[in-house]
């Protein structure tokens, strides 16, 4: 069976832009919800993981990596599980595949991959330690002193949670721009500048 796969956040946004060039394929797929939810739990990436448990799944397409997963690891983690299947996955933009045409590992692709690995390994290593260090400074200086611990961890897990977001805005990009990308609110976004701020200035 040949999947074309799509996903937009809001019922409100157009799909067309990801669906160009699908003759040929069994089924197109479409979820309009937010790419926090993990693949195989909305509506439609469900049907994929029941056809990929029959066996019956050999060709999955998407227009781009990023409809997979909401971050890195979790994209990863999806595309480890179909190509232990020997599912062939194409990735549209950039163009990638995990499998060839005939069914032969794509060594650049795994390639790319395992850096992208690494290199998201060591970015959530990286925030996680500058998160604890201002935890610890600011324990230091009294700042937390009338708050509970876990409060401060609910902090750490906040952000933790959202650690794209905070690359995002470290690399600085708008608020606007960051609540699209992570699909989060402004609100969020709003929340998420005052604790960097705050630890930043700990520091």
């Amino acid at each position: 069976m040949k999947v074309f796969y799509s996903r937009v956040s809001t019922l409100e946004q157009n799909e067309s832009r990801q669906l160009q060039n699908t003759e040929g394929f069994d089924e197109i797929l479409i979820d309009k919800e937010s790419g926090l939810t993990p693949l195989f739990e909305r509506t439609n990436g469900s049907k994929i993981k029941k056809w990929l448990d029959e066996g019956v799944l050999t060709h999955l397409e998407v227009h781009s990596i990023d409809r997979l997963g909401r971050d890195t690891l979790s994209v990863l983690s999806v595309w480890k599980e179909f190509t232990e299947r020997g599912v062939r996955v194409v990735c549209r933009n950039p163009n990638f595949q995990n499998l060839n045409d005939k069914g032969e590992k794509d060594y650049f692709s795994e390639l790319l991959l395992n850096i992208l690995s690494t290199m998201s390994s060591f970015e959530k290593s990286l925030i996680k330690s500058r998160q604890m260090e201002g935890i610890r400074l600011a324990q230091m200086s009294g700042k937390y002193k009338n708050r509970k611990t876990r409060g401060r961890e609910g902090t750490l897990r906040f952000l933790e949670k959202h650690s794209k977001a905070v690359q995002y805005l470290e690399m600085g990009m708008k608020g606007v721009e960051v609540s699209k990308l992570c699909d989060i609110s402004l609100k969020t976004v709003t929340k998420i500048k005052k604790l960097v701020k705050l630890q930043s200035e700990l520091v």
